[in-house]
């Protein structure tokens, strides 16, 4: 018996069901990807971060809401992630920052929200099982039908040229030092402020640039952003690569780190339940320092393909040990899996911005 005030459910491929409370925009979420996050602030930033485009991201923390949204904070123009899963929604903020609450946004963008649901229960599961294909639906959808849209439901695999923008945009630093062509795949909004701030001016291309129209502007350096999916589903962005390769220096980050990869020979696999939080331990194998990294991606690359790539491993994720990081010295290209600009998350890596503009100076 559901209680009346709950008026919609969470169905999962796994057969189970969670009823709870709708806030956010009152629809169906369609089938996404579940999945789930660990950080304990920084909904804000997650809910317009373009790489959770078709996911329903189960939040770890189990109040959400508690400190409002800001005009400021926002990762993309028009956040595109498929749903929030909390156990406890605030609908009063507190913080003299706030400027609506996370339902009124979400509203905004059409984005669908169930609270009072056990989302350790589910977070178990998703860690056990892998994440798997989910839906919020109203409440008095039977389980079996849900589980049948599930079952004929296919992902959607055009994700990048969904959030990627459009035409080229530039964004000027005043007495820039440099000039970055940074290729869009979903591109934070905070990537684009790190670069500014550090004295550089961006030319922004759209996901399928091609690499005539990159040399065209005679960048400094060739930045390649993160963004949603399998990376294997954007063959032209590793042509792309492959071109520009030994001609820029060339960083990468989350997806960007995957398709330099691939470009380079080497393969990815889907992790069990992907990596999304702000607090995942990295080893830096140049230094050895360990660095606490802010994390959200569902594929990684295959350390025993990178033999004859040119790449090697710089860095190690100490929970699993996955490749969290490569370079190639030689050709002036490195990428992370990670992300240096954070929100959410630490600032520890921050420096590896300027790592690429010390590449870019020589």
């Amino acid at each position: 018996m559901i209680d009346k005030g709950m008026d919609r459910k969470l169905i999962m491929a796994c057969g189970s069901e969670y009823p709870g409370c709708g806030f956010g925009a009152k629809k169906e979420s369609g089938v996404c990807e579940l999945v789930f996050n660990t950080s304990p602030v920084g909904y804000q930033e997650i809910c317009s971060d373009p790489s959770y485009t078709d996911q329903l991201v189960v939040m770890a923390y189990p109040l959400i809401g508690n400190y409002g949204i800001n005009d400021e904070d926002f990762e993309t123009r028009h956040p595109t992630i498929g749903g929030f899963v909390v156990r406890d929604y605030n609908a009063r903020p507190s913080n003299f920052r706030s400027r609506r609450t996370l339902s009124e946004a979400m509203k905004e963008f059409g984005i669908p929200g169930i609270s009072g649901v056990d989302t350790r229960e589910i977070i178990r599961k998703i860690r056990n099982e892998g994440s798997m294909k989910a839906l919020i639906a109203d409440a008095d959808m039977p389980l079996p039908e849900g589980l049948k849209i599930l079952e004929k439901a296919a992902l959607p695999k055009d994700a990048v040229s969904r959030v990627s923008r459009g035409v080229r945009e530039n964004f000027i630093s005043m007495n820039a030092s440099y000039h970055i062509a940074a290729i869009d795949f979903g591109m934070k909004e905070n990537i684009i402020r790190s670069f500014v701030r550090r004295g550089c001016s961006l030319t922004v291309f759209p996901w399928n640039v091609s690499a005539g129209e990159v040399a065209g502007m005679r960048p400094d350096g060739v930045f390649l952003s993160n963004g949603p999916g399998d990376p294997t589903d954007v063959p032209e962005a590793i042509s792309l690569v492959r071109e520009l390769r030994g001609r820029y220096p060339i960083f990468g980050i989350c997806l960007g780190h995957q398709i330099i990869s691939l470009a380079c020979g080497a393969s990815t696999y889907k992790l069990k339940f992907g990596h999304r939080g702000g607090n995942h331990p990295v080893r830096d194998l140049r230094t050895g320092k360990i660095e606490i990294t802010s994390q959200n991606h569902s594929y990684a690359v295959d350390e025993k393909s990178l033999a004859g790539s040119g790449l090697v491993v710089t860095h190690r994720n100490l929970l699993d040990g996955t490749v969290e990081g490569a370079a190639c010295p030689k050709d002036r290209i490195f990428s992370v899996q990670y992300h240096p600009e954070s929100s959410p998350g630490p600032h520890d890596a921050a420096h590896l911005f300027d790592e690429f503009l010390g590449l870019m100076k020589k």
